[in-house]
């Protein structure tokens, strides 16, 4: 089954809460939160993983 990660986006003046994303089985093992950037606010500096 392809990955899964869940996002949230930390900007205060963001209203973006949460998002998750889902990878395909394409996506390099090495591709992690640093390589996107919030769909809202369009900061990367921001994103952290939720830890589950």
């Amino acid at each position: 089954m392809p990955a899964t990660l869940e996002v949230v986006c930390e900007n205060d003046d963001c209203e973006l809460d949460m998002f998750e994303m889902h990878y395909t089985y394409d996506m390099p093992d090495d591709v992690g939160i640093d390589a996107f950037e919030c769909p809202y606010c369009t900061e990367t500096d921001s994103l952290r993983e939720v830890e589950l």
